[in-house]
């Protein structure tokens, strides 16, 4: 069953190309089954529309053990935290805020329950959406030094893409 068909198919038209990209961005691409859902679950819980949340984690729990969707949700929420304090200081500009530090607790980074490498790109397509330059430059120099391809990296922001456009489209039709 496709859980996310009748999502698709209550995007207004304005938004048809999403439908299409929708379908694409999870079918096609450089990322295996399990990091691909991956992302496109924290992505569905970091655009904070519950049905699109509710439809990838259907989809995504035939195709992936609990454990991605563990870390997916692990994500989305470290990064609601983090992208906030790091775009802040970013945005602030002053040096003696970067020299203090952030105390805020984070080892789910260091621990996920799938792998580190895995974990760290759901962070950064988390972080394309929340808009926090310096954590999604972190993140990708994580997985570029861990010896991810550009091409992975750039089908998880597309499916980041995809699905913050996704949220608003059905925000529109409703």
């Amino acid at each position: 069953m496709n859980h996310l068909d009748p999502l698709r198919e209550s995007l207004p038209d304005v938004a048809r190309d999403l439908k299409i990209n929708l379908q694409n961005v999870l079918q096609e691409s450089t990322l295996g089954v399990e990091l691909r859902w991956g992302v496109a679950v924290a992505c569905g819980f970091a655009s904070r529309n519950r049905p699109l949340a509710a439809a990838l984690v259907a989809q995504a729990s035939e195709h992936v053990p609990p454990a991605v969707l563990e870390d997916a949700r692990a994500a989305a929420t470290l990064m609601a935290m983090n992208n906030v304090y790091y775009r802040s200081k970013h945005m602030l500009g002053r040096e003696e805020y970067q020299a203090l530090p952030a105390r805020l607790r984070m080892t789910r980074i260091a621990k996920p329950a799938t792998n580190k490498l895995d974990f760290e790109l759901m962070c950064l397509a988390v972080s394309a959406i929340n808009g926090c330059e310096r954590c999604i430059q972190a993140h990708e120099k994580t997985v570029r030094d861990a010896g991810m391809p550009a091409e992975q990296v750039h089908d998880a922001i597309r499916i980041a893409a995809t699905i913050q456009g996704v949220a608003v489209g059905l925000e529109l039709a409703t």
